[in-house]
């Protein structure tokens, strides 16, 4: 957990160390991450399907740093993304050969993940219910 913190002060000082202006006077404890709950579920699939790999470890450096506040945003920053309601989305892994299934909470920074899985799997679910991690 320490060297997690860590990290994160190292990247956020990063960020302000090259910022002028506003952001060089906002302190490290201003800059917000993103969540993500159940990461262990994505680093098991990613052992398994070693093909997703990359696209998983790109997928959650994207999340954690944005600051998302809503599914448009999202919209506009994940080309292929599909909102399924008000608070989950669908992200296609590695090409489209995975899916992800996302539950958001904005207001906290908060990722849930619902699912991952390939094509076959996703057509055997349910995805606005689905709560497999």
């Amino acid at each position: 957990m320490r060297v997690l913190k860590l990290h994160r002060l190292r990247l956020a000082s990063r960020v302000i160390g090259r910022g002028r202006g506003l952001d060089a006077m906002f302190p490290i404890w201003e800059y917000h991450f993103v969540r993500i709950i159940k990461q262990s579920t994505l680093a098991k699939f990613a052992a398994a399907n070693p093909k997703a790999k990359p696209a998983i470890v790109r997928w959650v450096k994207l999340v954690r740093a944005a600051g998302w506040a809503s599914m448009n945003e999202i919209q506009t920053t994940v080309p292929g993304v599909v909102v399924l309601n008000g608070e989950r989305a669908r992200f296609e892994i590695a090409g489209g050969n995975f899916r992800l299934i996302v539950a958001f909470a904005f207001k906290h920074q908060i990722a849930f993940i619902k699912f991952i899985g390939t094509h076959a799997e996703y057509d055997k679910i349910d995805a606005l219910t689905v709560a497999m991690y």
